[in-house]
């Protein structure tokens, strides 16, 4: 899954920074969206068991490191890490590591095997076991717990959230994923799909909305799929909408095969059901489809963005691109970027194809694509989508935006970041001298780049 305010497709870390406790607890997460709600998840179970927070592993009596399994890049960078907490334990010989979600679930033996500073091991539906299994490391054994669950939605566990300024939350609303993508690795190391008893997940919205939160993200693999006891995905966003009218609801991610018009028009009827759908269509050649097995054509795909824009004339719409999948041919990538320039996208995230063990592809096909050739279909992805963003942000200079500031800029805090309601990024100047993350402003659009609106404003709404 992704959601583009996050830019979870670059794999990044962040860690939670909470309360000192007598016991410190150091949490690093890697990958998408569902690994940080999971990790706040994480974090109300230590809390609970009475663990405080640092920022600071060589502080840490136990380290847990949520991993993401889904491309290589983000493997190799966990076994770094694993080598640097190796080194702290030399001198802190009491430290208990631990590696958390997707790579838990698929290396379990190899993380045994080469890691030996790992002595625990959990996978995404044995997080509630945690305080077993930290007791056991400390009884002098490795503990060990992946087993995959039907019903697991920690929906009674609460998390411990980590915005100091209440702006954003996140909340899972489904597990697993039913569609078994050829390239894919998370039916493998989440299981399959099970949704979360909507009533629990409006409380926790409507709990939410009181504590003061601007925006929500409703999470999943598929959101489209969702459905408890016969509450679709468009029934549960009209209750989410209506439980909390003052604040701004997203979610990600969509499947284009379930995505139906109903979404669409309910989104169309409540005003805080923010228009930002990300739609990965990975490739816009029918063959790699098929062998994708994404379940539609290109064409299909095109349709379906055809309705997005005619439900959500404001929509924002972000995809996903894989390039260099097996047996990709120079005229397959090229109806790839047919489609990019057809379907119009605000923003791609980009991926060359990096063959799971395990999946669907790996035991199908050959990887045969050469790196070289998968670089250079990577770099003209990258260009056009640029091309594309600019020119769709350049639409909007001279037009007045809503936007939630969410942070000081990192390049000047005199300036703040914060997006617009249909989900673009926006730079506001100056607003640090008279507003904070929170509010919403009223932005006169004066610039743009392919990634960021730039603008100007006077006073908080």
């Amino acid at each position: 899954m992704a959601l583009a305010h996050e830019r979870v497709f670059g794999q990044r870390a962040d860690t939670l920074v909470l309360p000192i406790a007598p016991y410190k607890a150091y949490i690093e997460t890697y990958g998408c969206q569902m690994n940080f709600a999971d990790s706040e998840l994480v974090a109300g179970i230590l809390q609970h068991t009475g663990y405080g927070f640092t920022q600071k592993p060589e502080e840490a009596d136990l380290i847990l490191i949520n991993t993401c399994a889904i491309r290589e890049h983000a493997e190799e960078k966990i076994w770094q890490r694993l080598r640097y907490f190796s080194s702290i334990k030399r001198s802190r010989p009491h430290l208990i590591v631990g590696v958390l979600g997707c790579m838990a679930e698929r290396l379990k033996k190899k993380l045994l095997e080469e890691a030996p500073v790992v002595d625990l091991i959990a996978g995404p539906d044995s997080y509630r076991h945690l305080p077993q299994l930290i007791r056991q490391v400390e009884s002098g054994t490795k503990a060990i717990h992946v087993l995959l669950s039907r019903e697991e939605t920690y929906a009674d566990i609460a998390p411990l959230r980590l915005s100091p300024t209440r702006v954003s939350a996140y909340i899972s609303i489904m597990r697993g994923c039913n569609n078994m993508c050829s390239f894919c690795i998370v039916p493998f190391t989440r299981g399959r799909e099970r949704s979360r008893a909507w009533e629990s997940i409006v409380e926790e919205v409507a709990s939410l909305a009181e504590e003061g939160y601007k925006e929500i993200t409703l999470l999943g693999q598929n959101v489209d799929s969702y459905n408890d006891q016969g509450v679709r995905f468009a029934q549960l966003l009209a209750k989410v909408a209506a439980a909390a009218p003052h604040v701004w609801i997203r979610f990600a991610t969509s499947h284009p095969k379930d995505m139906q018009d109903e979404v669409l028009e309910t989104i169309a009827q409540y005003p805080n059901l923010t228009p930002y759908i990300h739609l990965p269509v990975q490739a816009g050649s029918d063959r790699v489809l098929e062998r994708m097995n994404r379940g539609y054509t290109a064409e299909w795909y095109l349709r379906r963005i055809e309705a997005i824009r005619q439900y959500l004339p404001t929509a924002v719409i972000s995809t996903d691109i894989i390039v260099g999948f097996c047996g990709e041919t120079e005229a397959d990538f090229e109806e790839t970027l047919h489609l990019m320039r057809a379907a119009q996208f605000d923003s791609v995230y980009q991926f060359m194809y990096s063959e799971r063990p395990g999946t669907l592809a790996a035991r199908r096909y050959s990887d045969d694509v050469p790196p070289e050739v998968k670089k250079e279909r990577l770099e003209r992805v990258i260009a056009l989508a640029q091309e594309i963003s600019l020119q769709r942000n350049r639409l909007l200079i001279g037009s007045k935006q809503r936007v939630l500031l969410e942070k000081p800029s990192r390049r000047d805090p005199q300036d703040m970041v914060g997006r617009t309601f249909p989900g673009r990024t926006v730079v506001v100047r100056g607003a640090s001298a008279f507003a904070r993350p929170g509010d919403v402003l009223s932005v006169e659009i004066t610039d743009a780049t392919s990634a960021t609106l730039i603008g100007y404003a006077s006073h908080p709404n």
